[in-house]
């Protein structure tokens, strides 16, 4: 497996700054090829709608607590 470079992740900082909570919590399933973003911990969905390019965002009421990107690696 290749090392990343760490200058890649200063990427994210903004976007986890701006995050609903300001935390994120994140999985890769290598075998699913996909990204799960929580933005609250161990938060149940109580709605959820797929978009046009196959993300699955998560709601529990108004608020935004997730983000599932599908196929993952092909972004």
């Amino acid at each position: 497996m290749a090392i990343p470079d760490p200058a890649d992740f200063l990427k994210l900082a903004p976007l986890l700054r701006d995050a609903p909570s300001g935390q994120v919590w994140s999985l890769y399933g290598r075998e699913a090829d996909t990204l799960y973003l929580n933005f609250r911990p161990a938060a149940e969905a109580t709605g959820s709608e797929l978009t046009d390019d196959d993300l699955i965002i998560r709601y529990a009421g108004d608020d935004l607590i997730g983000i599932t990107i599908l196929r993952a690696s092909t972004r």
